[in-house]
């Protein structure tokens, strides 16, 4: 008799296609015959052969991001990976470990919901879990909680050592700048006197042109460049031309007083100044001025104190600058309505108006602040309570956004304990809360430095009172656009109603203070 023997070979198992991505945070050792990115490789590709038995293949291409951080989407690699399996290329993505994924929750979670779309597997090799049970799903969020948290610790060392550095004094890094090189025997700056010599001379020219743009055809016609160094490596870099920004930038660098600059802290640096501190503070002041108008008060070619200050109050529109001439002289300045001239004279009261008669209103109104102490104390009033309005709806604006973040620290704290249900809604809402906090502090840190830069605005009244006691004598003193640029410095805006024949004033809130600074510089010039 026969037994009929039981069939043991086993059906074969479907194919499944795995895709090997791997990650290193920095370049360093990436040009090593076998590199961190290698290694990772070789135990996917190890990982995948130990399945071979479920029908587990290893595709060829390369998903290798060498030099990209993990907090991020914005990696080469992983685009093409992503595509890929959009494209229905992949059935399994192996990593060495989650983090060589993502390091942020939101970004994990918005790929675990395309892989759950095209049904692609994951695989951690050092980190064992199904992403099939809520358990599973759990430990992953859990674990890549970890990452992004490590990945945040290591962002904040970074920034506490360089703010570290900066407060001592020392040289952080970057590029070189001008006018100095990188001692090779020590992280610090040395002064290279040739460019010193022509740093020097660019502030010298800006004080001469008072514009970024003219300045920056006169370095042109010197054939000057920006700093031109040589890296470790050996490869060329920087000599371009200067450029508008660039040149700001160098004005403003305060690396040129022998400081250094830690967000809004200054601090003394180890190396020596090569720009004389009276020289910088009056370029510092004139780029404020220039700044604030955008340049008019430099294109103002006449010396019209109320070019784009003066408005006209019935239209509520400029009123511009005009003039006429004969025999190729001025004989005539005026400010006209800009909408009268559009629609027609008929369409407003005020029409137009001699610019000296309305020059000489403003600047009476401006004389009047210091001669009389109850205008002066009228106007000082007036200015702190423009910056205590902005102050008060800037800590409206904080206190409810700090509920808000209350909130959103409540639901991450909830959501923490849960336990998923899901990758794409309970992983992508702790995704969504943390941007969302990210983004509230981000603005709660700008409120709170907005708050503090309006409190420094409040004025001192006995600096103000000097100031102003010595406005009449320095204000005859001084040319037409001197004079204009004063008057930009302190007023903001100047209406002008036909109808009635009034003039009315507005002050910048720190307009008071600013024209003490400048009368004192005109006074010691």
């Amino acid at each position: 008799m026969t037994r009929n023997q039981p069939n043991l070979s086993r059906p074969k198992a479907a194919a499944v296609r795995c895709a090997v991505y791997t990650r290193k945070s920095s370049e360093e050792g990436l040009e090593q015959e076998f590199n961190s990115l290698d290694a990772q490789r070789e135990s996917g590709e190890a990982y995948i052969s130990s399945q071979k038995n479920e029908g587990w293949t290893c595709l060829p291409d390369r998903y290798d991001d060498g030099g990209f951080t993990g907090g991020n989407m914005d990696r080469p690699a992983v685009k093409r990976l992503m595509a890929d399996i959009e494209a229905g290329k992949i059935d399994c993505v192996v990593v060495y470990k989650v983090d060589r994924l993502s390091r942020s929750l939101l970004d994990f979670a918005r790929m675990m919901e395309a892989f759950e779309k095209h049904k692609v597997a994951f695989v951690s090799v050092t980190q064992q879990f199904n992403t099939s049970s809520s358990m599973g799903r759990l430990v992953l969020n859990v674990l890549l909680s970890f990452a992004q948290f490590e990945r945040e610790i290591i962002s904040e060392r970074t920034r506490d050592k360089i703010a570290a550095t900066r407060r001592k004094g020392k040289w952080a890094g970057g590029h070189p700048i001008l006018g100095y090189d990188v001692d090779p025997r020590g992280f610090r700056l040395v002064v290279n006197e040739d460019e010193a010599a022509r740093v020097r001379e660019v502030f010298a020219m800006y004080l001469e042109h008072q514009a970024l743009i003219a300045t920056v055809k006169a370095i042109d016609a010197k054939g000057w460049s920006n700093k031109q160094w040589t890296t470790r490596k050996g490869r060329a870099r920087g000599g371009k031309p200067f450029d508008k920004n660039g040149l700001f930038k160098m004005l403003t660098n305060v690396a040129y007083l022998g400081k250094v600059r830690y967000k809004s802290e200054i601090h003394d640096g180890e190396h020596a100044a090569i720009v004389d501190a009276t020289i910088w503070q009056r370029v510092q002041n004139l780029l404020t001025r220039n700044g604030r108008t955008g340049g008019a008060a430099v294109r103002n070619k006449y010396g019209a104190l109320l070019k784009g200050l003066l408005h006209c109050a019935p239209c509520g529109c400029s009123m511009g600058h005009t003039y006429s001439t004969k025999g190729g002289s001025i004989q005539y300045r005026y400010y006209v309505c800009l909408r009268a001239q559009k629609r027609g004279w008929h369409t407003c009261p005020s029409k137009s108006i001699p610019a000296a008669e309305i020059e000489r209103l403003v600047v009476d109104q401006i004389r009047a602040i210091g001669r009389d102490p109850t205008v002066l104390d009228a106007t000082l009033k007036h200015a702190r309570k423009q910056v205590e309005e902005s102050i008060g709806t800037l800590e409206q604006e904080r206190a409810a956004l700090e509920r808000e973040l209350k909130r959103h620290y409540r639901e991450v704290r909830t959501l923490a304990v849960e336990a998923a249900s899901s990758i794409g809604t309970g992983a992508s809402r702790l995704g969504d809360l943390n941007e969302r906090i990210r983004v509230g502090e981000q603005r709660m840190t700008a409120l709170r430095e907005q708050v503090v830069a309006l409190s420094r605005e409040i004025v001192d009244e006995s600096e103000v009172t000097a100031a102003m006691a010595a406005f009449d004598p320095v204000w005859e003193t001084l040319t037409p656009k001197e004079q204009a640029r004063v008057v930009r410095l302190l007023v903001k805006s100047v209406e002008y109603d036909g109808a009635t024949g009034t003039v009315s004033l507005t002050f910048h809130p720190e307009g008071l203070r600013g024209l003490a600074a400048e009368i004192a510089e005109e006074v010691a010039a």
